[in-house]
């Protein structure tokens, strides 16, 4: 998978969330939420659980606000059910686009998602459309420093011990590829030989990428704003390679 210049679409991303910090406490609760209604309040035993409870804490999401979640998620079985949709489709210029949604109202989400695309020019497809262009992959990244004394050879030899797939560098950052099962394990693994990382989720990374101009991108990054604002929708995941 080296070679398909994921850094642009990290960037990207990063930039996004910090700049709706808000938003990303809105979905990580949400997510925790789902976890615990599917697979318990015990992150020992609930893997989902435990990775979003890592999201949380890596936005730096106050654990006051993670523990009310889990315990309001443990109330009421009445409460509010939140079901997981996939929705597939293309961006302007032929970008692959790939949502993932946590919703109490299917029809509701359905109808913005499929909104969204049609006034940005972008169109909603059917399930599978574009599923196939990306793998499922846990990844974990680091950025390097000018202080940093990196030896890419060592740790190679050091993340594959833990489990990791491949390792691969672009420009300051670090990549580490892991099977998504192998995830907790590669990262605990690596934390516990004092590595940290910038970004550390299990993701839908794109075979390929497509490149566009800066006047095409911003066409795009119009759709992928209007959707990654949604609060049903959780992650989005796309291929378009930009320049920057």
């Amino acid at each position: 998978m080296a070679g398909h210049s994921k850094w642009s679409n990290i960037k990207r991303r990063k930039e996004a969330q910090d700049k709706k910090r808000g938003k990303i406490f809105t979905k990580i609760s949400k997510e925790i939420f789902a976890a615990v209604r599917n697979g318990g309040d015990d992150p020992s035993t609930n893997n989902r659980l435990r990775m979003a409870i890592n999201k949380a804490k890596a936005s730096n999401m106050p654990n006051d606000n993670i523990e009310r979640t889990i315990k309001k998620a443990t109330g009421d079985a009445g409460a509010v059910q939140y079901e997981e949709v996939i929705y597939e489709g293309y961006a302007p210029h032929g970008v692959a686009v790939y949502v993932h949604a946590l919703t109490e109202n299917r029809n509701r989400t359905a109808a913005e998602v499929r909104h969204a695309f049609n006034k940005h020019g972008g169109n909603l497809g059917e399930d599978g459309c574009v599923s196939f262009m990306f793998q499922r992959v846990g990844l974990l990244t680091m950025e390097l420093t000018e202080n940093d004394s990196f030896d890419e050879e060592a740790f190679m030899l050091e993340a594959i011990d833990a489990g990791a797939d491949d390792v691969e560098t672009e420009n300051e950052f670090v990549f580490i590829h892991t099977a998504p099962e192998h995830f907790e394990e590669v990262k605990q693994g690596l934390e516990g030989q004092g590595y940290q990382f910038t970004t550390a989720e299990v993701t839908m990374v794109p075979d390929t990428n497509i490149p566009v101009s800066d006047e095409q991108a911003e066409e795009i990054e119009e759709l992928l704003d209007v959707l990654e604002d949604n609060d049903d929708v959780q992650n989005v995941y796309h291929n378009l390679q930009t320049s920057a």
